[in-house]
């Protein structure tokens, strides 16, 4: 059977990219349960047959509206690494952004803390989610090693030290939710620089003692 013009329509991955966005934007905004399918339809401006034509399930649509998130941030991260060549900049400029995210953007606070509400209780929400953090995680180790390449020393671990950093930015996360006085450029530089402490107190303890016997 030939298909009409408004599948046709429907099947452009343009239509599915106005989707995955407007659905990010509107879920950042209310969280998954105060959005329906018909609202994020009208945002992208496509009807809900088209929305039906490309996801089968609300959840395939916090699905897509995750993969916006991960490459904004991502895009972002690489865009803050090209305006230095120094590799210590780079990684407290990165430290920097992820900052900014955690205390500074409601809507992306938002959306993570529901992606992690929802993946308590769903595999393919937590996978995805774990997906993202194993691409941070390798992220954040490049550029340790980058610094410890450039200043001649050594960091026995660093995924446990990317580890430990991702972890605070979750808990910065949830406590700026809760206190909102936290938010403030003067917290966000002195967190940077604790975190500069941490990496180079790092590399001093690796040279000091060797790792512990497991």
């Amino acid at each position: 059977m030939a298909r009409t013009t408004s599948q046709k329509q429907a099947e452009t991955p343009h239509s599915k990219d106005q989707l995955a966005q407007a659905a990010y934007e509107l879920f950042a905004e209310r969280g998954f349960n105060r959005v329906t399918l018909d609202e994020i339809s009208a945002r992208a401006g496509v009807t809900k047959g088209s929305l039906y034509w490309h996801y089968k399930s609300k959840k395939e649509v916090i699905l897509a509206a995750a993969g916006v998130y991960y490459r904004d941030w991502l895009q972002q991260a690489y865009a803050e690494i090209a305006t230095t060549t120094d590799p210590v900049e780079q990684i407290r400029r990165v430290w920097r952004i992820s900052i900014d995210t955690c205390l500074f953007n409601r809507g992306k606070r938002t959306f993570s803390t529901e992606m992690f509400a929802l993946g308590l209780h769903d595999r393919e929400t937590r996978a995805s989610w774990a997906q993202f953090y194993d691409t941070v995680r390798e992220l954040f180790v490049g550029l340790i090693q980058g610094v410890c390449n450039s200043a001649g020393f050594e960091i026995s671990e660093p995924r446990r030290l990317a580890d430990w950093m991702l972890a605070t930015f979750e808990g910065m996360k949830h406590r700026a939710s809760f206190a909102p006085q936290t938010c403030t450029r003067t917290e966000r530089d002195a967190i940077v620089e604790d975190f500069m402490w941490v990496l180079f107190s790092a590399a001093d303890r690796s040279a000091a003692c060797p790792p512990l016997a497991r």
